[in-house]
């Protein structure tokens, strides 16, 4: 068991800087109460919304210059996701994580520009995927030169509108990597289940998280906003930022 897990949290979407520096300002606080490193996340643009009318960020140019704000303020490492080769290279001149979005993770050329920057490369498991089948993506990585590859689960298609974990993902993906993330608020996500919108179970995101933990997770994703119930993006399964301190508690403490 990892007694330093990797802790990942953020707004899904990068709304306002003021959103930002209140989830960026109790990440810092939680780090110095627990001794932790947890990486700030948000996405500056969400491209896979399910609506075209729906939010999607402030763009490239703009978003990463409120990330970079907040790397500057507050000295936390920054994890955000691509969704084109070319977004690669520019990002990863800011951020420390470059992740891949779970529907993209077979997409050569998105791999091999993530893994060219020299960042870290997160890459979510697909939800029509087994974690066997991510042997793939972890060598497209590598044989383009980077051996800092993750991968990260967050359930699979369950039906229509719902996800199930198969947490023995978790075991079948370490044979490719030494870290193995639980996306605890994308696996309680209903897509598309809320009327052009997806919708979510938050209340399972701590068993999420603790479950993983049974099964060898090396490090934690969570989505998180101090008002979930009116965010722009996926707040049916964000976590209330209150109640970050208490997962991350059952996480390094039990």
């Amino acid at each position: 068991m990892n007694p330093n897990p990797i802790l990942i949290a953020g707004p899904c979407v990068i709304e306002s800087m003021d959103v930002l520096d209140t989830v960026a300002q109790e990440l810092v606080r939680l780090n110095r109460k627990f001794g932790t490193d947890i990486i700030f996340k948000a996405s500056f643009d969400k491209a896979n919304r399910t609506s075209i009318h729906s939010y999607r960020g402030p763009g490239l140019e703009k978003g990463l210059q409120m990330l970079s704000d907040i790397k500057s303020r507050y000295g936390l490492r920054l994890l955000t996701d691509i969704h084109e080769s070319w977004q690669a290279q520019p990002v990863g001149e800011v951020v420390d994580v470059l992740q891949i979005p779970a529907f993209l993770c077979r997409q050569t050329d998105l791999l091999v520009a993530a893994a060219q920057t020299g960042k870290t490369v997160n890459v979510k498991k697909a939800q029509f995927l087994s974690g066997q089948d991510m042997q793939f993506p972890v060598q497209k990585v590598r044989e383009s030169g980077n051996e800092q590859v993750w991968l990260t689960e967050r359930g699979n298609i369950y039906g229509y509108n719902n996800l199930v974990v198969d947490f023995r993902n978790i075991s079948d993906m370490h044979q490719w990597t030494d870290t193995v993330i639980m996306d605890c608020t994308h696996s309680v996500q209903r897509p598309g289940a809320a009327g052009g919108k997806t919708g979510g179970n938050r209340e399972f995101i701590p068993s999420m998280a603790l479950a993983a933990k049974a099964f060898g997770a090396d490090g934690y994703f969570f989505e998180v906003h101090p008002d979930p119930d009116h965010a722009l993006s996926d707040g049916p399964n964000m976590l209330v930022l209150t109640d970050l301190e208490r997962v991350v508690a059952s996480l390094i403490e039990s």
